[in-house]
């Protein structure tokens, strides 16, 4: 065996070393590494594709095509009938090209160094190991209760029947017949005023809210956000540089004080069906005063009405944009909480004046596409199917919520309503639990994950300082016995920590 096939068989035998790449781009990286590290200086001549194949134990064409790969990139040369040699890399730095670069992790600080001021704040919160799903998550919904068989048999038909046009990007907003369903569903359950003409298709809310963010305001400006306040809101409006204005939310929704409305903002964002995540309902006074309010200082009240269809006594909240007759409302909605997360289709109803600026916008800065689930959801919605899964689970989370609720009242016992308040508002996806203030709810938060329970502290959603303690108990993707079980563990957690 060669000198040079001992160095390559030597690296080549290293567990770590690109294990996953095919044969002959580990061979390339091994030759690449051997030259950058100076192991195969340059004009060395390296071994026949013959000699080395068979001292690798290697397929020749293998090594022939990383040979080749070596060449294209000027890492060797070759002469006719002479065989190959290194070229002359001189002028090259070596340093980051040389072996698998170590990860950020390993490096202290790596990540706040290589991030942007304003990128290692946004990431800062971590939400990506956060919200899994575990018993208990806040905001998540049973996806295993959607009917898949329906589900693909409409999109087969779609793409039986295939229009060359859903494979393109999607100009206007979305798919028109899409957009046709969903503006007779939110009139008819919303009071929303929409037509196909002023309804944006997104790829969800955070999509939305960042298109709102890009359009209505500038770098500065100031937006009013509810305090608590949905941390996917915030994170999008902290990454388009704007100064945010945190409004107290009280049992009637946003509270807006003298010292607030001395504030001129340019948004308003506000989830008045069920305030996430206090839960509270905006009064009809509140709502009022919150149009006036837009209409004077020229703002844009965002409603994020995320949940509005699980409200499980009497029929569903009528929204904000309904009652605006100065068109000064964009509405967002959402399918990932009623399908399946994944599907990433949400939706916007723009006043009209502005929703030929926010299709070009859409399209020029996000290119949207899938047009093919578009399309099965127009069909999903228009036979029929949405109406049915919707009165299916919201019978099936209706129930599990007044379960929860049952199993934590009877283990609280004389606690409940002295030390302990639990929500009543019949909507949501999610129970809230108080606290006395004098209770660490971040420490109850991480007790519960030691036990296998995933809650959300209160506190944690305040932009200033928390005037409320307690934890977010989702119970959509839970099932009864779990339920019943994990309910018991958490009652004790707390009683722990009011002790």
């Amino acid at each position: 065996m060669s000198a040079t096939s001992d160095l390559f068989s030597k690296l080549l035998v290293q567990p770590d070393f690109f294990p996953r790449l095919p044969q002959q781009k580990r061979l390339y990286e091994v030759a690449k590494v051997s030259i950058h590290l100076g192991q195969l200086s340059a004009g060395s001549k390296l071994p026949s594709s013959r000699e080395l194949a068979r001292d690798l134990g290697m397929a020749r064409n293998t090594v022939i095509a990383a040979f080749e790969q070596l060449m294209a990139e000027g890492y060797v040369t070759s002469a006719q009938g002479s065989g190959t040699y290194v070229a002359n890399l001189t002028e090259l730095k070596l340093a980051a090209q040389v072996m698998p670069a170590p990860l950020a992790s390993e490096v202290p600080g790596a990540e706040t160094t290589l991030l942007s001021r304003r990128g290692a704040h946004i990431t800062a919160f971590g939400a990506g190991e956060r919200f899994e799903i575990f018993p208990f998550v806040p905001a998540d919904d049973d996806f295993s209760s959607f009917p898949f068989k329906v589900w693909q048999r409409l999109q087969n038909r779609v793409w039986r029947d295939i229009h060359p046009d859903l494979l393109d990007y999607g100009r206007a907003g979305g798919y028109l017949p899409l957009r046709q369903a969903i503006a007779e569903y939110v009139a008819a359950s919303r009071s929303v005023k929409a037509t196909a003409h002023n309804i944006l298709i997104t790829s969800g809310t955070q999509q939305s809210l960042d298109l709102c963010a890009q359009l209505l305001a500038d770098v500065g400006d100031t937006a009013w956000v509810e305090d608590p306040c949905y941390w996917g809101a915030r994170r999008v409006f902290e990454a388009c540089d704007l100064n945010l204005h945190p409004i107290t939310v009280d049992g009637e929704g946003m509270a807006l004080k003298p010292a607030d409305l001395a504030c001129d903002p340019r948004l308003i964002y506000v989830t008045p069906s069920h305030q996430y995540p206090t839960g509270a309902i905006m009064s009809l006074a509140r709502r009022r005063e919150l149009l006036d309010v837009a209409v004077r200082k020229n703002a844009w009240i965002l409603e994020d009405d995320y949940d509005s269809e699980f409200r499980y006594t009497g029929r569903p909240l009528a929204s904000l944009q309904g009652l605006d007759k100065d068109e000064r409302v964009v509405y967002l909605g959402t399918f990932s909480k009623v399908l399946y997360p994944g599907i990433k289709v949400g939706y916007m109803v723009v006043p009209a004046a502005l929703a030929d600026a926010f299709k070009s916008a859409l399209y020029d800065l996000q290119r949207p596409g899938q047009l093919m689930v578009q399309a099965a959801l127009a069909d999903f919605i228009s036979l029929g199917h949405f109406a049915t899964h919707i009165r299916k689970i919201r019978q099936i989370y209706g129930s599990r919520r007044e379960l929860l609720r049952k199993t934590l009242a009877g283990e609280f016992g004389s606690q409940l309503n002295q030390q302990v308040r639990i929500s009543h508002e019949e909507s949501g996806l999610h129970l809230l639990i108080e606290v006395p203030d004098h209770v660490d709810d971040v420490a109850l938060e991480k007790l519960a994950a030691e036990s296998g329970i995933e809650v959300r502290a209160l506190s944690a959603y305040y932009l200033s300082l928390p005037v409320r303690r307690g934890l977010l108990v989702g119970y959509a993707y839970v099932t009864p016995d779990k339920i019943v079980y994990y309910g018991k563990i958490l009652a004790s957690v707390i009683q722990s920590g009011l002790s």
